[in-house]
Parts: C-alpha cells; structure tokens; sequence
C-alpha cells in the first residue's frame, strides 16, 4: 500500500502524511514550494536528506493526481 510507504526513515514520515500535509493547504503552485511547507510541518529530510528527492518525486505525483 502506498499509504504505508515510509518516504522519510529519519523522521517517520510516510506517503500518506506527506498526501495529508497538502491537503490542508490551498493549491501550490510548484513542487518547491509545496516541499518547503511539507517540511516545516512534518521535517521530512531534515535529518540525514537521504530521502530529498523522494520527497519531491512524492510531492509531484501527488499535486500530479496519480
């Protein structure tokens, strides 16, 4: 399940508390953004940074709609 998929082994942060994280926002306009606050909420990479750019592909996919 994609849901359980941990993105952030540091933190603990999965697939889907990243999903929820965008959702209690209005729309963001680019994937950078969208990281920033992802971040500042749940401090996904923010440890070792190992899992920056999974975060990102995250982020995509989801403001993507797949």
């Amino acid at each position: 399940m994609k849901e359980n998929y941990m993105v952030c082994n540091c933190m603990q942060v999965s697939y889907a508390k990243i999903a929820d994280a965008l959702d209690t926002h209005e729309r963001f306009d680019n994937v950078i953004s969208a990281f920033e606050e992802i971040q500042k909420q749940t401090h996904c990479s923010t440890g070792c940074g190992g899992c920056h750019q999974k975060v990102l592909d995250v982020i995509s996919e989801i403001m993507m709609g797949k």
